[in-house]
């Protein structure tokens, strides 16, 4: 498929993971592809950007402007977790949570819109379904995400008759180069992947290129009456109740 044949993307923390697997079907698709992240990317287009620092993202887009001249669509999936009791988080700690998760995407999509404008373009955003449930100590990452979910409605809303689409993804458990490393160093690594399976229906966890078809999906044409979405990609966890 070319489904983005001519058309430019951006993907923060295109690097690794789910933002690695996006970038890669995107430009698999007839896309150029910029990532932007700390350091340097050896595959794509990469910009070095620190997304604790708040005139980043509008540098971010205007290089991608500069050394391309358009922008097509924007992938909004850099993040950071750190786990903490809320008691125990500093104000320090949580600001910084809230600038990579939330603040980063805000201004990114700010720096975005006059391009988008142009191109009626798309957004999509990854946030987790820890925007809809929480697992322990991860407060500030849950608000984050729960906060990135209603600003993704938001841009819709106020957008959408410009041409603007913005969707988000809520990934589960996603077997990225981070869980797989967080996996390998338990007690018991193959019981810890038996335990883990069994919370999900389909009985696995899930490929972080399972979530970039569907990013790529909310990012082409043929999503074109989809808009304001939070769309759960996790194995049916969150349909799942616990037993009695």
């Amino acid at each position: 498929m070319t489904r983005f044949e001519g058309k430019v993307a951006l993907v923060t923390g295109g690097r690794s993971g789910i933002g690695r697997a996006a970038a890669q079907r995107l430009a698999d698709e007839g896309a150029r592809v910029f990532t932007a992240q700390r350091g340097s990317d050896d595959l794509f287009e990469g910009i070095a950007a620190d997304f604790t620092d708040p005139t980043s993202p509008a540098q971010v887009v205007a290089e991608v402007i500069d050394k391309a001249g358009r922008l097509d669509v924007l992938v909004n999936n850099a993040g950071m977790m750190q786990e903490s009791r809320i008691e125990d988080m500093s104000v320090e700690d949580w600001q910084r949570n809230m600038m990579v998760n939330l603040t980063a995407p805000f201004l990114m999509i700010q720096a975005a819109l006059p391009h988008l404008r142009q191109t009626k373009g798309t957004i999509v955003n990854t946030g987790s379904i820890e925007g809809l449930g929480s697992n322990p100590h991860h407060a500030a990452y849950c608000a984050s995400k729960a906060g990135l979910h209603g600003l993704t409605r938001a841009v819709a809303v106020d957008h959408g008759a410009e041409g603007i689409r913005c969707n988000a993804v809520a990934p589960g458990w996603i077997d990225t180069d981070l869980n797989l490393d967080f996996i390998e160093s338990m007690p018991d690594p193959d019981a810890f992947r038996r335990d883990i399976g069994r919370i999900h229906p389909v009985a696995r966890t899930g490929k972080p290129e399972e979530v970039a078809a569907l990013v790529a999906f909310l990012a082409a044409e043929e999503s074109g009456f989809i808009t304001g979405q939070v769309y759960t990609v996790d194995g049916g966890r969150m349909a799942k109740l616990s037993l009695p």
